[in-house]
Order: structure tokens, then sequence, then C-alpha cells
């Protein structure tokens, strides 16, 4: 499962709900969802490598 920094609960390594694997404009990687605890809004930046497990540990793509 994809992990994240939640703004709102000022927690690291919080787990991503519902993440999806996007494409920045200038070709980074990016993981987008839901916190698991209070339901904001996450983002995590992404190296290919691992953008690519994300997607095989069952992320959607959308790029």
């Amino acid at each position: 499962m994809t992990e994240g920094y939640c703004v709102k609960c000022k927690k690291k390594g919080q787990k991503m709900k519902d993440p999806k694997i996007v494409q920045t404009a200038r070709g980074g990687y990016m993981a987008k969802g839901k916190c698991t605890d209070c339901g904001c809004n996450m983002c995590a930046m992404l190296s290919k490598d691992n953008a690519d497990k994300a997607i095989k540990d069952g992320a959607k793509k959308s790029f």
C-alpha cells in the first residue's frame, strides 16, 4: 500500500486509501489518495521504480 504525509493529521508514513499514480507535467510520478484516518487528500512524490511497484500492488494507473 502506498504511504505519504497527511498534512491534516501531521503523520508521516500514513497509508493511502484508493491511491492513483499520476505523471506530473515535468515527467515525475505522484501518488494521490485519501487519508485512512481523517479522509483528507494526500499526495506523495515517487520515483519511476516506486510508481511501478505501487501499480503492481494495486494502485490505479492514471497516465
